[in-house]
């Protein structure tokens, strides 16, 4: 019987929890990486390694590995760094994605990592120079910290060389030849604010690309929910029906193209579920409507925040749905959202939630 792993990144380390295939029953271990605020966390399934993405404001940023399933750790930073005489600082390492062992980093500010060696070295890839809006993030004045950075990282399926990549504040960004060159991806979107560019200037906070039909994506962004049905091309607001235009979270179905999930928030400061009341929304049909998922969600009183990289869903046959909130909580779902069980309570703050299924 299979493995379901939860690998969790928080303000004070990384931490695993394991069921079995029913995912009834958690385990908890950690905290790991000797207690550094951990942005993401990722598992390759082809090496069994993980990867947190770490920053500490004592020890700078690096990337631990663990090979054998947090067993062990060790701390990478060889390499993750720019060069002086460019002006540019690396303050934070906020992202990860993995293929087949060649892992990225997206750092702050902008520019893009990657290891082809288990995360042994690192080797600076791109900074997506001379896109619009990079006269902006290259600006001193706008370097880190608290400042414009690689928000999310994803690789295509099939191509090592493809990936999209989300510059903070800027937008959506598709690269074909493993990052020399770049296209931005925000044709439909909507801003609420001036753009001195016509393809950027766009909040984009996650977006996610459904399994079973590489032409359907998703993103939540700083004003609405979108939907693509080109690879990214171009983008149709689907934010009627949901409480609130902002959010961070979000997820779509492994088997059902149609399938998506966010979670809203308050749009103000405090950035939290609406009037107190936890809740997943998930929509069936692209968007057309919408259906609050909160049976034993906290109903009131529940001033919680989800982060971008803190829900994520498997690939079982009927998924399950996984979240964390930045007050320590961690929810998991085994009927598609229909419930959900508490299954942490008092964790440090969670930047992020990624599932692996382990043989």
């Amino acid at each position: 019987m299979g493995r379901t792993l939860l690998l969790v990144g928080t303000r004070k380390g990384c931490f695993l929890f394991e069921s079995d295939a029913d995912r009834r029953d958690w385990t908890i271990r950690g905290p790991f990486c000797e207690g550094w605020p951990v942005y993401h966390a990722v598992h390759d399934p082809s090496s069994g390694a993980i990867y947190a993405a770490a920053a500490s404001e004592w020890h700078g940023s690096a990337v631990w590995r663990s090979p054998d399933l947090g067993e062990t750790w060790a701390l990478s930073s060889e390499g993750l760094a720019y060069d002086d005489e460019d002006g540019r600082k690396l303050s934070k390492v906020s992202t990860l994605a993995v293929k087949n062992g060649r892992v990225l980093v997206g750092v702050e500010a902008p520019g893009i990592f990657e290891s082809r060696d288990g995360g042994e070295s690192w080797s600076l890839l791109s900074t997506l120079e001379g896109q619009p809006g990079s006269e902006m993030w290259d600006d001193p004045a706008n370097q880190p910290p608290g400042h414009l950075g690689i928000s999310a990282l994803a690789f295509d399926r099939d191509d090592a060389d493809r990936f999209w990549a989300i510059v903070q504040g800027i937008g959506l960004f598709e690269t074909t030849d493993s990052g020399t060159s770049w296209a931005p991806r925000n044709r439909g979107l909507r801003a609420d604010w001036p753009r001195p560019h016509e393809d950027v200037g766009f909040c984009v906070h996650k977006f996610v690309r459904a399994p079973s039909d590489g032409k359907r994506m998703f993103q939540q962004n700083h004003v609405g929910m979108h939907r693509s049905d080109d690879e990214g091309h171009t983008w149709t607001e689907i934010t009627e029906g949901l409480p609130t235009e902002f959010g961070f979270a979000a997820a779509v179905h492994p088997h059902d193209r149609d399938t998506f999930y966010v979670i809203p928030l308050d749009p103000g400061h405090g950035r939290t579920m609406p009037d107190g009341h936890a809740a997943v929304w998930r929509t069936r049909d692209a968007g057309s409507s919408w259906h609050r998922l909160d049976r034993g969600l906290p109903q009131q009183d529940a001033h919680v925040g989800v982060l971008r990289e803190a829900m994520a869903i498997d690939s079982d046959d009927t998924p399950g749905l996984y979240f964390g909130t930045s007050t320590g909580q961690l929810f998991v779902s085994t009927d598609e959202g229909e419930s959900w069980n508490e299954i942490a309570s008092y964790l440090p703050a969670i930047s992020s939630v990624e599932v692996a299924q382990i043989d």
